[in-house]
């Protein structure tokens, strides 16, 4: 199973999320579960550095099975916050068709 942990602040701020284990919906490089979780996050995360040129703290499992990531506060950070609460949103829909390969956690 795909374990997602989203962390917040009191007032709301994502500060960070890690990603991991594997979804083991279907063989390797034919897991939908996995692909789209994958596509999400990493989709986030390039797009904050792009669109709002926040640089992330990325650290990366050697198997793919591992995601954490996190944020800095930036002058841009209510774009990184949308871009952050998409993410969160897309991966809990996955998450309501899948359920048994992906939890998505918010820890405030």
């Amino acid at each position: 199973m795909i374990e997602v942990n989203v962390n917040e602040t009191p007032g709301g701020r994502i500060t960070s999320f890690e990603m991991s284990g594997h979804a083991d919906f279907d063989e390797y490089g034919k897991d939908l579960v996995c692909a789209a979780a994958s596509a999400v996050s990493f989709g986030a995360v390039n797009s904050v550095f792009e669109l709002t040129g926040t640089e992330p703290g990325v650290e990366q499992g050697e198997d793919g099975g591992f995601l954490a990531v996190s944020f800095p506060e930036s002058e841009d950070d209510d774009a990184v916050q949308l871009i952050m609460r998409s993410m969160v949103v897309s991966l809990q829909t996955i998450e309501r068709d899948y359920g048994e390969h992906i939890r998505v956690t918010i820890n405030r």
